[in-house]
């Protein structure tokens, strides 16, 4: 495992990362299971990565697509339960996805900034 994938962030730094306000973040825990962050001995919200991906994937979803909550719910067990396949590791075609997958790579980047 490398430097800075076990790093957990707090919910101050999520949501500076996915720029929604905490009480987002918190209700967003409540509607999907992908979403349980481990808590501190003081009760502080602790996010893996993994769990950062998912919470920039919802944001997409509401914000972008114009998903409901029930429908990213629907969307992200889909997702999760698709295989990983060769196909879906094809470049995609589409501008905004590829668009997207950019801003994901940035993203990465400062949160590989953060970590340092």
């Amino acid at each position: 495992m490398t430097e800075g994938d076990d790093r957990l962030y707090k919910i101050g730094e999520v949501c500076k990362l996915a720029d929604v306000q905490p009480y987002v973040l918190r209700y967003w825990e409540t509607e999907f299971p992908q979403l349980a962050p481990n808590k501190s001995g003081g009760g502080q919200r602790l996010y893996t990565r993994h769990e950062i991906d998912v919470i920039l994937r919802i944001k997409q979803l509401l914000y972008s697509e114009g998903f409901t909550i029930a429908g990213a719910k629907k969307k992200l067990e889909t997702e999760d339960a698709a295989p990983a396949s060769p196909a879906a590791a094809a470049p995609p075609s589409n501008d905004v996805t590829r668009a997207l997958l950019e801003v994901k790579k940035e993203l990465r980047g400062i949160l590989d900034l953060l970590s340092e």
